[in-house]
């Protein structure tokens, strides 16, 4: 399977913007974005700040796929089902990417990441609807119910991040239980409840090229 194996402080370098791509460790002062705000590179301090429409859509789409931590090929195929869905494309596309399990395990904060979300979730440490699921890219629905197995509940990883949730908090879109480590959701986000800095218009106008 493909998969970033590169720095994932250097993707928020990249992108100017804290993506939170390594769980804790953003929220502290090792944090490398905080440390070194400018781009990665030999040249990343004396990088002009000039972009074209081409660079900014490129640039606002490579941001999109890094902070969800999706490769080219799935992403655009997220695009041309975004694109067939009745309403805004550019939502649709959000409201898909929300809806991976990886993301919503995050969210309910069984992960520090979605990078840890999606090793726990290929290592089967979770169940939806009590049924096994190994895909992190599965599509979660309205009312599934997502568990965390009975044998994997006294992980530290998952301790540790249950602690942590606290910081960026669960949305309103979704229901956590921490004391039975399950979670629902409830419905589909709204886009005034994703409050990352995300143009998708952008990622539209690039793809419609």
């Amino acid at each position: 399977m493909a998969r970033d194996t590169g720095s994932s402080c250097r993707l928020c370098r990249r992108e100017n913007l804290k993506l939170f791509l390594k769980g804790d460790r953003c929220y502290g002062d090792k944090c490398a974005f905080e440390r070194r705000p400018y781009p990665p590179g030999q040249h990343g301090q004396r990088r002009g700040q000039k972009f074209s429409d081409y660079k900014l859509q490129l640039r606002e789409k490579q941001k999109v796929k890094r902070i969800y931590g999706v490769l080219e090929k799935q992403f655009r195929g997220y695009y041309y089902r975004a694109e067939k869905q009745k309403g805004i494309t550019g939502t649709n596309l959000l409201t898909l990417l929300e809806c991976r399990l990886d993301n919503v395990v995050y969210r309910m904060g069984f992960a520090s990441s979605r990078k840890q979300a999606r090793q726990l979730i290929r290592h089967n440490h979770f169940l939806v609807n009590d049924r096994k699921v190994s895909i992190p890219s599965f599509q979660v629905k309205i009312s599934d119910v997502i568990q965390l197995k009975e044998g994997s509940r006294k992980m530290p990883a998952i301790s540790e991040a249950l602690e942590t949730v606290v910081r960026r908090g669960i949305p309103e879109w979704m229901e956590a239980d921490k004391e039975n480590f399950k979670g629902i959701l409830k419905g589909l986000p709204k886009r005034e409840d994703l409050t990352m800095p995300i143009q998708e218009q952008l990622i539209v106008e690039l793809y419609s090229k």
